[in-house]
């Protein structure tokens, strides 16, 4: 299966917040609809700290993906975090997720990109091993830390 993936723009927002209203009401994040829109807005006007992708037609996207970049003198230089990933639940299990994270990172590692992370559950089994069969790999006993301002 070819999963067509989309740099989304800012014609994209009402599909894009769509999207995410699902993710986060299925995942239980609280956000409203003008808090994504203020979250997403910018990626979509090109902010150079990150990008949101639309999977599937542009008209009707299955999917998204939202990548946002930093810098790490660990890994060399340019890096990633995929910051939230949904797909429908209609569509999952048919290698698309994989296919999409296979495919985008390519793509970065072409544009310079040096190392992709991302933060999954550990309870979540079949997001573990999806992200495992795309070569992410736990750091042992580093963890994710997060204070918010």
């Amino acid at each position: 299966m070819k999963a067509a993936l989309h740099l989304a723009g800012p014609e994209d927002l009402d599909r894009l917040v769509a999207l995410a209203r699902s993710c986060h009401v299925e995942s239980g994040r609280e956000m409203d609809d003008p808090a994504r829109e203020a979250a997403l807005q910018p990626l979509l006007d090109g902010i150079p700290h990150g990008a949101a992708y639309l999977i599937g037609p542009t008209r009707a996207p299955i999917g998204y993906i939202v990548v946002t970049f930093g810098w790490s003198v660990e890994h060399g230089g340019l890096d990633g975090f995929i910051d939230e990933i949904y797909l429908r639940p209609a569509v999952r299990g048919r290698g698309i997720a994989s296919e999409v994270i296979l495919a985008l990172g390519k793509v970065l590692a072409e544009a310079g990109m040096k190392a992709l992370h991302l933060e999954v559950d550990a309870a979540n089994d079949k997001a573990v091993r999806l992200f495992g069969r795309t070569g992410f790999e736990s750091r042992g006993n580093l963890i994710l830390l997060t204070r918010t301002s």
